[in-house]
């Protein structure tokens, strides 16, 4: 099933024409113009989308800011929030999402997002944490909305601290702002079965699902277990996916649509011609020998 039909986004021109009338850009020396001159360079103008499209490329390529784009375009349901610049809604209503008359009411419904932040606040949840993890996270809860919002300088070493939790504060999301202090005090056990868990529960029927990494936390033979369920999903219960990933068995996904957003122009290719993929390739060709002396599995 195909819900997004294609995803169109501002060309160099038009992207040039805002920017040069825009009040807030004349006014402002410091802020962040993303996500404007991310996409004119790798010569995308637009996406065509599949029952299951794969956006691959290295951190910064866009794919992440593509997937909620059309997340915000469309109005999806989302859990954790993600760093906006002062022109992301500017750029966003210079973008243009055209989907199938089967997209209604209950299709958006189902619909979501879903990131690595969602996945790792239901794990805290489900795992239910020492009751001492747990105030530390309600205590971190509290200082990020303190230091998103203090105006701190640097008068002396003693406000080095409050500087970093304010800059850091601004920086990160809440979800992002505790897992990195948490994370070293929650138990070691692996969060694989239950991440593919909350994917089985979160992933529907009749929906478009926009998904970023799903492999994190999940061991070659879950992504292998995740990859059978999403096929699933599209060929029996009628679900339209968009995925961010770097998994070679996720990009091996049957009758996938891959755009490499690492090529220029970016554009569609097959998995295999992915250059992380045949750097993979080649690193195990290399060491055939290796497998072959261990005999048979």
């Amino acid at each position: 099933m195909v819900y997004l039909k294609r995803f169109e986004l501002p060309g160099e021109g038009a992207e040039e024409c805002f920017l040069q009338n825009s009040r807030e850009n004349k006014r402002t020396c410091y802020t962040s113009r993303y996500p404007f001159g991310i996409f004119p360079g790798k010569r995308l103008t637009h996406l065509e989308l599949e029952p299951v499209t794969l956006l691959c490329g290295g951190n910064g390529s866009g794919k992440t800011t593509l997937l909620n784009l059309m997340g915000e375009k469309l109005e999806l349901r989302r859990g954790a929030v993600f760093n906006r610049s002062a022109f992301y809604g500017d750029y966003l209503r210079l973008c243009r999402a055209e989907t199938a008359p089967a997209f209604g009411r209950e299709e958006r419904a189902a619909s979501r997002v879903i990131t690595s932040d969602d996945v790792f606040d239901w794990l805290l949840e489900q795992r239910q944490i020492n009751e001492g993890i747990g105030r530390r996270r309600q205590e971190l809860l509290e200082e990020y909305a303190s230091a998103k919002y203090a105006h701190v300088r640097l008068r002396s070493l003693e406000d080095y601290d409050a500087l970093k939790q304010s800059v850091d504060a601004k920086r990160l999301t809440a979800s992002r702002y505790v897992r990195d202090r948490v994370m070293n005090d929650v138990p070691g056990k692996s969060n694989g079965e239950s991440a593919f868990l909350y994917f089985t529960r979160e992933v529907g029927e009749q929906g478009l699902y926009l998904l970023d990494e799903p492999e994190n936390s999940l061991s070659p033979r879950l992504q292998l277990e995740l990859v059978r369920f999403l096929e699933d999903s599209v060929r029996f219960y009628g679900c339209q996916l968009v995925i961010a990933t770097h998994s070679p068995f996720l990009l091996a996904m049957r009758d996938a649509k891959i755009y490499d957003l690492d090529r220029l122009p970016a554009a569609p290719c097959r998995w295999t011609q992915l250059e992380h993929v045949r750097t993979f390739y080649r690193f195990f060709r290399e060491r055939s020998g290796e497998f072959e002396d261990e005999g048979p599995f």
